[in-house]
């Protein structure tokens, strides 16, 4: 008769992505997750297989999650640039957020870490961010059609500088104790939008 698990793979694949994004992946061994997610080894391995394959599980959930939320907000009816634009915004209050700030985003901390030399995460991040920029641009092509964006203004150039800029935001809030930093960068990309 087979066990039974005695404990939730989900609220496990949680706790270990936030730990990987709290600590990284080179800073997290394995005896840390054994010890975060209160599960043995043997147990960690069986259902997550090893350290590697546990963190891109981790980044495919916050991937999934990040996603859906700005699918959601730049999917709405009506104007499209002021969701761009509290996009963009809310990026910046996540870097500057003393709380949020130290851990930045899972996708750039893994395109600083990782994706140069780990073939697997290099795809996700990729995978990521053009998907990032295909919202973003989708969005910029609905308000140009909707008469917010000049007709002029190259709505794929603005997506992928966008995407750039939210990245950097997250790089330098990490690292910057100066909240206006990130905040004047995103107010002065933003104006390239008028």
């Amino acid at each position: 008769m087979a066990r039974t698990k005695e404990f939730d793979p989900d609220a496990a694949l949680r706790a270990a992505l936030e730990l990987f994004w709290r600590r990284g992946y080179e800073a997290t061994s394995m005896a840390d997750l054994v010890e975060h997610l209160g599960i043995g080894r043997a147990s960690l391995y069986a259902t997550f297989g090893s350290k590697h394959e546990l963190y891109l599980k981790a980044f495919d959930r916050y991937e999934q999650t990040g996603l859906t939320r700005i699918v959601r907000e730049l999917s709405q009816p009506g104007p499209a640039l002021p969701a761009v634009r509290a996009v963009v915004r809310s990026y910046a209050t996540e870097a500057a957020h003393e709380e949020l700030r130290r851990s930045g985003c899972l996708v750039t901390n893994t395109a600083a870490e990782l994706a140069p030399h780990d073939p697997a995460s290099a795809r996700r991040v990729e995978r990521n961010w053009d998907q990032l920029e295909t919202v973003l641009h989708t969005a910029l092509v609905r308000a140009q059609a909707q008469g917010e964006l000049p007709p002029g203004r190259d709505p794929l150039a603005l997506a992928r500088m966008l995407l750039v800029l939210m990245q950097g935001l997250r790089v330098v809030g990490k690292a910057s104790s100066d909240p206006a930093r990130v905040q004047d960068a995103a107010e002065q990309a933003l104006a390239l939008l008028d």
